[in-house]
């Protein structure tokens, strides 16, 4: 039996096959991308690309797969590096502490797969206009807080997505802008919204007030979201 044997039992050896030539990129290693990411490595993934500029923080503990009390105060690509190459050491893994902006050269036309599980409005706007003019399969993670129930997590292309605000925010600026995805896409959602019951914490210079989260929830996200990635690679095997 080798690592990938029970993959490789599912799929088959020309589905096996496809997942080790596959290329996916993903923006966000947070509390959805990290599982995300860890999904996809332990499904066979030859190549994965993770982006993301922050470093553990503590309060990031209670959900973020990266995220222990060791860990806090490196960046989060590293560690996530570190875990999946451990995992599949055959993996190529490119880690880029950077944030997504727009202009960047990231040659998205290079991957398979593009992976959206950010959090800023507008970098996430700006990241669905690019990915959706790119060759690859594109899906997106909208907003994973204020939830608990896990089976209200749904699959829906962006603009059949209802009940997130997140996902509304985007769909209003982008319409705002005169600027519409150059393709359909699925998204990730939930649209459960239940209110923050404790107290308002200082998130730190810059940064948003933050919502409250439960790792089932946001761990559900990622894992839908490499599911999504998985059927795409695999879509000719069934």
């Amino acid at each position: 039996m080798t690592a990938f044997s029970r993959v490789e039992r599912l799929v088959g050896p020309s589905g096996l096959s496809r997942l080790e030539k596959a290329r996916v990129i993903l923006f966000g290693v947070g509390g959805v991308g990290g599982w995300c990411a860890e999904s996809l490595v332990r499904s066979g993934i030859g190549h994965i690309t993770i982006v993301d500029p922050d470093c553990v923080d503590e309060s990031n503990i209670n959900r973020q797969l990266p995220a222990t009390s060791s860990t806090v105060g490196r960046p989060k690509v590293e560690v996530l590096r570190k875990r999946l190459s451990d995992i599949n050491p055959r993996c190529e893994i490119i880690a880029r502490q950077e944030r997504y902006e727009a202009g960047v050269t990231w040659g998205l036309e290079g991957y398979d797969i593009i992976i959206d599980a950010i959090d800023s409005l507008k970098d996430k706007a700006a990241l669905i206009l690019e990915a959706s003019a790119a060759p690859g399969a594109f899906f997106s993670s909208m907003g994973a807080a204020c939830k608990i129930d896990p089976t209200r997590v749904r699959v829906a292309e962006f603009f059949s997505v209802r009940g997130c605000p997140l996902g509304s925010a985007l769909r209003k600026k982008l319409r705002q802008a005169k600027t519409l995805p150059s393709k359909p896409f699925l998204c990730v959602y939930d649209d459960e919204v239940l209110p923050n019951l404790g107290p308002e914490q200082d998130p730190g210079p810059g940064k948003a007030v933050a919502n409250g989260t439960l790792a089932p929830v946001t761990g559900i996200f990622g894992f839908t979201l490499a599911a999504l990635a998985l059927q795409e690679i695999l879509k000719d095997e069934f």
